[in-house]
């Protein structure tokens, strides 16, 4: 009895330890609501008899696909998922039972059932609803864009809302699932990689996106940098270029690599280009296409256009490898006279002049980050391919023009970011201590002044961390003296003005009723004080103020009737103070 009542106990305080909810979104009616399907997990996991470990995990959170990978000794092995594959599909589903589905399963459903199948979401995170990139997203993909009440673009499906944080956070649970699966204990560290370019708004919100899942993410790296540290592991040294093109994302950097520490010179890119903008291309062509032979817009069939959008994906990655390929969709559509079948043959180069105005957009990136370095094209040793889209023959040919020399395939494009963020996780667990990664910033920091101006504080592709804030503290307390000094002579020359301006306005209203003498004298300390204010003599300044407004009381004094006396008394030395004229104002 005494036994039952302590597993009682425990019991009790797992479950109230657990995090019942950490998936909010706002239901149809805007109330707060909890996922049952997550509160169900956790409470699976308050009693899961797995040990916990002390592994970091590294993932690549993908725009299209995902990756996990964990170090073995000192080298990092890619896992995978219950579906045997290495890499998942970052697409996140509910069926019409409510149902999460994530990865593969999510991805064979999108076909029937578009409107409640999320993927790219990547792309939004961090994202306004007013964003001109959101607005564009919102007319390529099938599911509901919606505005969240702090203004950021959220995502709706089977009548619920949810952050790009949210959906990020499904992929990550299952990429932790994934790995401890095969680590046979429960996992609570990782390395979350992210592209070189976003900003700091879209990396705390992956950050979110891990806290969710139930990560404590240890650190968010770039991409280019992971892919280059998996490269570098093998030690091989010089000036890298990695040229990363994914599903979603763009990102260029340039690294050296030298006795185990890289230090990346500059990055670069494009949040906003990637595969998914080669399907729509393509896309966009093949709707076209059929409503020219058919006169029907496939474009308002959601249905249709969620088949064709995975047929143009088909093809493009065919294309890549054979000069050309068939799309057959049999009853793509339907109408009066009957069934309408799509079929098409499409060839690499109809592709790529498709696409070509995308590939173009690599090159200006490309150069801004070689400029930003400080080297040309030529003193690069190699250039780095990581992500899908850069089996693209096309993609290669544009690369090897930039860079003046053919592009090196050392790494699998798929996986090798996954394997860098997992070295950078046993590089913080002290695992591998050969290896030294100095990052960048990708975009200047700053903070608002005066007026609401940007003044940029740390510029970019700065080496962090750095130390510019606490300098500047150390500057401020060194210049204190020097800061009051100048707010004090500035303070003065306004009050100068003030002075100024109050004088000539008394002597312009009371000119006719003083002595001309007491008007030249006036006017000499007006002079006078306007030409202290020309320089910075903090002193000289606040004297001729001094004689300034000295001069100017002559004026009470002589409208008061004593202007006559010596010394400004009154007459016949009464000891009574003169009273001055005035005139009640009715407010």
């Amino acid at each position: 009895m005494a036994t039952a009542a302590l597993l009682r106990s425990i019991r009790r305080r797992e479950v109230a330890s657990t995090p019942f909810s950490p998936f909010k979104y706002l239901s149809s009616n805007g109330k707060t609501s909890s996922n049952a399907s997550y509160l169900v997990q956790n409470w699976k996991r308050a009693f899961s008899s797995k040990p916990a470990g002390n592994d970091v995990i590294g993932i690549d959170l993908g725009t299209t696909n995902s990756c996990v990978a964990v170090m073995e000794g000192k080298n990092p092995k890619v896992i995978e998922n219950a579906e045997g594959a290495r890499t998942t599909p970052s697409v996140v589903a509910f069926n019409p039972k409510g149902e999460l589905l994530v990865g593969t399963p999510a991805k064979r459903q999108a076909v029937t059932n578009p409107t409640n199948t999320l993927f790219g979401t990547k792309r939004l995170i961090g994202r306004k609803f007013d964003d001109p990139q959101t607005q564009k997203e919102m007319k390529m993909v099938p599911y509901k864009i919606v505005r969240a009440p702090n203004g950021d673009a959220w995502v709706e499906a089977n009548g619920q809302q949810y952050s790009p944080s949210q959906v990020g956070a499904f992929v990550l649970t299952k990429m932790k699932e994934t790995a401890e699966a095969y680590l046979g204990k429960s996992v609570k560290k990782a390395v979350v990689t992210v592209p070189a370019y976003f900003n700091d708004a879209q990396r705390q919100a992956t950050k979110d996106a891990g806290r969710i899942a139930g990560l404590d993410v240890e650190r968010i790296i770039n991409e280019p940098t992971a892919a280059a540290l998996s490269y570098g592991m093998t030690n091989k040294e010089g000036l890298i270029a990695v040229f990363d093109l994914g599903g979603g994302t763009f990102d260029v950097s340039v690294l050296e690599i030298s006795n185990g520490v890289f230090e990346v010179k500059a990055t670069n890119g494009d949040t906003f280009l990637g595969g998914e903008d080669f399907d729509n291309a393509l896309l966009d062509f093949l709707v076209n296409e059929f409503k020219t032979s058919e006169g029907i817009d496939l474009a308002k069939d959601r249905l249709a256009l969620q088949r064709l959008r995975e047929a143009a994906e088909k093809a493009k990655i065919e294309l890549s490898s054979t000069s050309q390929t068939e799309i057959n969709l049999p009853f793509i559509t339907a109408d009066a006279s009957g069934a309408k079948h799509f079929n098409i043959t499409l060839t690499r180069s109809r592709f790529e002049t498709l696409v070509n105005h995308l590939i173009e957009r690599t090159r200006d990136p490309c150069k801004n980050c070689l400029k930003d370095a400080g080297i040309s094209a030529k003193e690069v040793d190699e250039v780095l391919l990581v992500g899908g889209m850069t089996r693209v023959p096309k993609v290669q040919n544009v690369v090897a023009e930039i860079f003046g020399k053919t592009p090196s395939k050392g790494v699998n494009p798929d996986e090798a970011v996954a394997m860098g963020a997992a070295l950078q996780g046993g590089i913080l667990r002290g695992d591998v201590k050969e290896l030294l990664l100095l990052d960048v910033t990708p975009l200047s920091l700053g903070i608002e002044t005066l007026g609401g101006v940007f003044t940029r504080l740390i510029g970019r592709n700065t080496t962090i961390p750095t130390k510019k804030s606490q300098k500047m503290v150390r500057d401020a307390e060194l210049h204190a003296q020097k800061d009051k000094e100048r707010k004090d002579l500035i303070d003065t020359k306004n009050t100068a003005d003030t002075t100024i301006y109050s004088i000539e306005k008394s002597l312009g209203e009371y000119r006719e009723k003083i002595p001309s003498e007491v008007a030249k004298e006036i006017e000499d300390a007006v002079a006078d004080l306007r030409s202290a204010l020309s320089g910075d003599d903090l002193n000289e300044i606040k004297a001729k103020i001094d004689a300034a407004n000295k001069a100017v009381s002559k004026i009470g004094e002589h409208m008061s009737g004593g202007g006559s006396a010596p010394g400004g008394g009154s007459q016949g030395g009464s000891d009574q103070t003169p009273e001055a004229d005035y005139e009640e104002v009715k407010k």
